[in-house]
């Protein structure tokens, strides 16, 4: 277990049946390798949501809504007609570059994972984009020491939600509805 995921787990008990999830057959599915981090995180939280406004997204989620394969799909058109328009984010400027939606929120932001041609993807950032506007942050961490820091209070975003994270922390684990 990573060191993020052990502090996490500290700070949010997860649910006590782990998630079984084939990674070769989304990976393949997706054409890519996904972060062991985010194989872990899914492993021990599922599909979830916390503190009442971030979504995590899994792969063959019980709640379609929150199905990363999906999502993969939908933001990668939606943000390939949104370049058409507006300027990409500087972190985007090599070839081949690209981001993966990994969470969303209750408001419309996303976050991605932040893919560069040739990159390792446990050496793949965070990139957060503002709901309905052109803002986007970098973040020079992995998807579970973003989680862990927002929930701590250690990472401050202009385009998250101000009454994120919660004093009190919420989790709740997704379920078809």
């Amino acid at each position: 277990m990573n060191t993020a995921l052990a502090r996490l787990t500290q700070l949010i008990t997860p649910p006590s049946e782990p998630r079984a999830t084939d990674w070769d057959a989304v990976q393949e599915q997706l054409g890519i390798t996904l972060p062991s981090d985010y194989k872990e995180l899914i492993r021990a939280y599922g599909g979830s949501n916390w503190d009442d406004y971030l979504y995590l997204l899994e792969p063959g989620c019980p709640n379609d809504n929150y199905d990363l394969i999906e999502w993969e799909d939908q933001q990668t058109e939606a943000l390939q007609g949104l370049w058409e328009f507006e300027k990409k984010p500087d972190e985007l400027a090599d070839a081949g570059s690209r981001v993966i939606p990994w969470a969303t929120t209750d408001n419309g932001e996303c976050l991605y994972w932040l893919v560069k041609t040739g990159q390792d993807p446990d050496q793949w950032t965070v990139m957060v984009n503002e709901a309905r506007g052109d803002r986007w942050e970098h973040y020079q961490m992995t998807c579970t020491e973003f989680l862990l820091a927002a929930l701590e209070g250690d990472v401050h975003s202009d385009a998250l939600s101000s009454r994120f994270p919660r004093t009190t922390h919420e989790y709740r684990q997704l379920t078809a509805v």
